[in-house]
């Protein structure tokens, strides 16, 4: 008996607290009621979308599903934390323009100049202000279901590449596959 008590004491999460100490920015995107049929009707339970970024170029998104929100809340947070992943940014926005699909539902995500603000809606919104995008044009396309648009925001996030990996590919010179308004034109930086 005692043995099994010492296997309970362990940490669940053999990484430790590695993310625990850094200060990462929650946010709680869609709380839905869902239900199961069961013989005596049905039963009631919460589903809730968290995004979890450090706002420097890392993001993951968590689903927690409780018979209570609080609880939901927690799990869905302890899953985005142990998924975050890293995003390549351009400075204040993106590299280039990616589109993705999740289901039903399309992203298109566009690179924009500085001071543009963040163009999107919803999900789409949340995750890249956690992921620390600060310049960006969005497209929500297809479906409105808040989870796939999410996801799909997250593979389009997958899909980018830093500029100096794309030149070296290229064979190119690395200003040439910067966003327009970032190359140097003769030392000197465009107006």
């Amino acid at each position: 008996m005692a043995r099994r008590d010492n296997r309970n004491q362990r940490s669940r999460d053999p990484r430790g607290d590695d993310d625990r100490g850094e200060e990462l920015d929650e946010r709680v995107i869609d709380i839905s009621r869902v239900a199961k049929v069961i013989k005596g009707g049905r039963r009631f339970a919460f589903r809730v979308v968290v995004v979890v970024g450090d706002n420097k170029g890392r993001v993951g998104v968590g689903v927690g599903k409780s018979r209570v929100v609080p609880d939901a809340i927690r799990k869905a947070t302890d899953r985005a934390r142990r998924d975050l992943k890293p995003v390549n940014l351009s400075g204040a926005t993106i590299p280039h323009e990616a589109v993705a699909r999740h289901a039903g539902a399309e992203v298109l995500l566009r690179p924009a100049s500085q001071g543009t603000g963040v163009i999107a809606g919803g999900g789409v919104r949340a995750v890249l202000e956690a992921a620390g995008v600060r310049d960006i044009l969005t497209k929500s396309m297809g479906s409105a279901n808040v989870l796939n648009v999410v996801y799909a925001t997250l593979k389009a996030l997958a899909q980018l590449k830093s500029p100096e990996a794309e030149a070296a590919r290229r064979g190119k010179d690395v200003n040439s596959v910067k966003p327009f308004w970032t190359r140097k034109k003769h030392g000197q930086p465009q107006a």
